[in-house]
């Protein structure tokens, strides 16, 4: 059985650079969705022509509709995490244990979209004051990010 004093020292260690890793892994994550959304354009463009300019109105909502699969299905993934928190060895863990889900990453993206919005980037700076680490929209829905290869240690 761990002690107190073992569990917390294993619990910092998942949380060691996790806010500063998290910045890289968004710049990572954006520059392969803008990737992913020239072939999503182009798709888009050839179904306008099939059907007469309907579908030109997705143009619009196009980033929204990428990205929004993009986070959704790699965050639902086995590794739950996505390709840029891969590379900056995080991964999503549930409050409650259980695997993130497909709604999850969906809500995780989109409150993210929208308290940035409204609070800019001083959303950011809530990481610096939590004890986990998180931001506003990982305490909404019950998550926590932690360093992947530091797994073995207690899950909150």
């Amino acid at each position: 059985m761990t002690n107190a004093i073992d569990r917390d020292y294993a619990a910092a260690a998942a949380l060691d650079g996790v806010l500063s890793r998290r910045m890289l892994a968004f710049v990572i994550d954006y520059a392969l969705v803008c990737l992913l959304l020239l072939p999503a354009a182009v798709l888009v463009f050839i179904l306008g022509v099939l059907t007469l300019g309907l579908a030109f109105y997705l143009f619009p909502v196009l980033f929204f509709v990428v990205a929004g699969l993009y986070f959704a299905l790699s965050l639902s993934s086995r590794s739950q995490a996505t390709p840029g928190m891969r590379v900056m060895d995080l991964t999503l863990v549930s409050d409650s244990g259980f695997r993130t889900d497909f709604m999850t990453g969906l809500l995780h993206v989109i409150l993210f979209w929208v308290l940035n919005s409204f609070l800019t980037p001083f959303i950011l700076l809530v990481g610096l004051f939590t004890n986990r680490k998180r931001l506003l929209h990982d305490i909404a829905l019950g998550t926590v990010l932690m360093r992947a290869s530091r797994l073995d240690a207690p899950r909150f």
